[in-house]
């Protein structure tokens, strides 16, 4: 059976796309079968450095990817194990190579370290794998009658889309809520639907598909029970409501269980309760996503250990490129030039991050979430712009 199964030899990570030059960053390797010695070549090579590393095994693929604010102190810290997890046991246990590349800062090795989980997809790595973590849509479309539904793949077709989101079954519970809320339909596309002001040669008595209707949860447009601009009323209330600009319904739903539980009618209250519980729900994460990518663009300026500076264009959450820190005319008409290509209203115009954009978006807003202080250090577009004497 040798030889049925071939394994491409890793031969690096591969070019750095955040780095101003793009190209492939130098990076250094040490092997041994023994564990002591391969201990010893890292003490003795790897610098007190931020940067990214990795781990192969004896067949020299890639089974693991890490970063470190000092390589040095962290990849030693898989040799001593008392100050190990019992992952990092395994993965040493495996390794017959470390290879390690340094970064300009610890933030760089963060963005470069998803970059590669997702380049590489290494078998000890779960965050950052490409389809490891079910992301999904909220959408409203589907002719001819609108409603809200959930999707994990977008078609391109739909009237609106929200998320992405994480927990399939509070998805599809909030959808659910929203469709009883603004009385959308949420039958199968086979139902036809028959609105009010369709003209029928030969009008006809019909009947709801489903008990919605008659429990007041659906217009009924399937049994001509609503005009199509009342509809559209309704669907377009809903969008308002996943934007975040019409809280309007959910504000009654609160104040009706509000007055039933000072009248003492718990049933009722605990039934709106359950009814409003997952619209919140689907409201406050709608609103932190919105919230991580709205308030993160701007310029971040980071100085390295080697007092070298680079801007990281952060559009939208996401770390778009890095500059050098301008220091004279030329490189500053460069950055500016850069930095409103990066920023244009066409480019920064709001749309709904794709699926391999979300673990990024939420890694910077978790990395000005655990160092507000950084955040402090960031300038606006505008802010760069007086910096090179422009108005």
């Amino acid at each position: 059976m040798n030889g049925l199964f071939t394994y491409a030899a890793f031969n690096g990570f591969g070019p750095d796309r955040l780095r101003p030059d793009g190209d492939d960053p130098p990076s250094e390797w040490v092997s041994d079968s023994k564990r002591s010695t391969l201990r010893a070549r890292v003490r003795q090579l790897c610098p007190r450095w931020p940067g990214v590393y990795g781990m192969l095994d004896s067949r020299d693929r890639l089974i693991y990817v890490g970063k470190a604010k000092l390589l040095r102190n962290r990849l030693l810290s898989y040799f001593r194990r008392g100050s190990r997890d019992e992952k990092a046991g395994r993965i040493i246990a495996r390794a017959r190579t470390v290879i390690w590349e340094q970064a300009p800062s610890e933030f760089h090795a963060l963005i470069r370290e998803l970059e590669l989980i997702r380049r590489w997809q290494p078998g000890y790595n779960v965050i950052g794998i490409p389809g490891f973590q079910r992301y999904i849509y909220v959408a409203i479309g589907r002719q001819s009658a609108p409603y809200a539904f959930f999707t994990r793949q977008p078609t391109g077709k739909e009237l609106a889309l929200f998320g992405p989101l994480k927990g399939a079954v509070r998805v599809r519970d909030a959808v659910r809520r929203v469709n009883d809320l603004f009385k959308l339909r949420d039958c199968t596309q086979r139902q036809t639907m028959q609105f009010a002001d369709q003209g029928e040669l030969f009008p006809i008595l019909r009947t709801a598909g489903c008990l919605r209707h008659d429990l007041g949860t659906c217009l009924g447009p399937c049994a001509a029970f609503t005009t199509r601009s009342n509809y559209g009323r309704h669907v377009r209330q809903a969008r308002q409501f996943l934007e975040g600009r019409d809280l309007t319904s959910v504000k009654r739903l609160e104040a009706e269980m509000t007055a039933a539980a000072e009248k003492m009618q718990f049933e009722k209250a605990a039934a709106l309760r359950d009814k409003l519980a997952p619209l919140l729900w689907l409201r406050d994460r709608l609103d932190w996503l919105d919230r991580a990518r709205l308030t993160h663009s701007f310029i971040y300026p980071v100085t390295g250990p080697d007092g070298n500076a680079l801007w990281y264009l952060i559009r939208r959450g996401r770390v778009i490129r890095s500059l050098p820190a301008p220091g004279d005319e030329s490189s500053r008409q460069t950055a500016s030039s850069i930095i409103e290509q990066t920023y244009d209203r066409r480019a920064t115009a709001a749309d709904v991050p794709a699926l391999d954009q979300v673990d990024h978006i939420l890694l910077v807003s978790a990395w000005f979430r655990k160092f507000p202080i950084e955040r402090e250090a960031t300038m606006t577009p505008t802010e760069a712009a007086r910096r090179f004497g422009k108005n």
